[in-house]
């Protein structure tokens, strides 16, 4: 007589292979949104599609991208980077600065991103010697920054800053815009620099784990300052194309831009905890809060609601980004 099947003693039933919707859910929902968004936008104004304000979406969002970049090797180590805004007033006042006061454009840019990545020095020594916590830090480098800002410029803006200056926020080459061009530079080397060079697996081994990294022999000390200076370096790039395209450095400048640059990094996929995440994700994240700023102003709505609408679209993608990241991980741990 054949006999029944009796599973060994202790033996687990065999599991569910996981959900082929849910992981690619998981892999693809941001573009997934970013697509039925474009779709959406072009359904409700035929202006969204059309080369103009393409053009015109891709020059806006390459200031946030630009500062997001940086922000992804902070968020990455499991830091944070508050003072980015304020540092790109800095940057800006201090470029025009030397600009009006007859110094070469060359030496003058050379003076704004000297002044950025040292400003971003400051803070990852701060947070890799000082031991106090990159949200301490940049909080209180986003006062010194714009005080000093504020005390440069006389809380004045310095403008007329010749053509030459303009045509790197307002210019284009090929048809295609300037700061559309140095945010490809900018990603493309990010991406080279997180993926094929050594560097990259330092940064990702201290969001993973810093002691573990450090046990390893990552000099976690010099990465972190490492981190910040490019944060810092690049709120200056930006600095540049901003300043560029207002003909102006504004004192004000730059408020509010660490959130949105969180914002894109977060909806990019980079968790807050660090060690997991890219820059490719974050180009995403801020060319799809650039396209919903873009498709709420081109639908009139005001900018009282915009505020209000951007805040739900971020906070209902991370929900559901997180809540997938979970059930990923439960079912990898079973």
């Amino acid at each position: 007589m054949a006999q029944p099947d009796v599973k060994a003693v202790g033996e687990a039933p065999a599991r569910p292979a996981p959900a082929p919707v849910r992981l690619n859910l998981q892999r693809f929902g941001l573009t997934i949104a970013f697509v039925t968004l474009v779709a959406a936008l072009a359904l409700l104004s035929p202006a969204f599609l059309t080369a103009e304000n393409l053009l015109n979406v891709a020059r806006q969002v390459s200031i946030n991208a630009i500062i997001a970049a940086g922000m992804t090797f902070v968020i990455l180590t499991a830091g944070i980077d508050l003072s980015v805004g304020s540092l790109l007033a800095l940057a800006g006042a201090i470029m025009a600065g030397a600009l009006k006061g007859g110094v070469p454009l060359a030496l003058s840019l050379l003076a704004g991103l000297a002044a950025g990545t040292g400003f971003g020095v400051v803070n990852g020594l701060a947070v890799a010697n000082g031991r106090v916590a990159p949200f301490i830090v940049t909080l209180a480098m986003l006062t010194i920054a714009r005080g000093a800002t504020l005390v440069y410029t006389g809380g004045r803006p310095i403008s007329d800053l010749g053509p030459a200056f303009d045509w790197l926020g307002g210019g284009d080459l090929g048809g295609i815009p300037v700061p559309v061009i140095i945010m490809v530079l900018v990603f493309a080397a990010a991406y080279v620099m997180l993926t094929q060079m050594i560097v990259g697996r330092y940064i990702y081994a201290i969001g993973g784990n810093a002691e573990a990294a450090r046990l390893s022999g990552v000099n976690v000390g010099r990465t972190t300052v490492l981190v910040y200076a490019l944060s810092g370096l690049l709120s200056a790039v930006a600095a540049v194309i901003l300043t560029a395209r207002l003909d102006s450095a504004q004192p004000t400048a730059g408020l509010g831009y660490e959130l949105d640059a969180i914002a894109a990094v977060v909806l990019g996929g980079t968790t807050l905890m660090g060690g997991e995440g890219g820059i490719g994700g974050t180009l995403l994240g801020a060319f799809l809060i650039g396209v919903l700023n873009n498709g709420l102003n081109l639908l009139n709505v005001s900018s009282f609601y915009q505020q209000v609408v951007k805040g739900l679209v971020i906070l209902l993608a991370v929900l559901v980004d997180q809540r997938l990241r979970r059930r990923g991980g439960r079912r990898r741990a079973a």
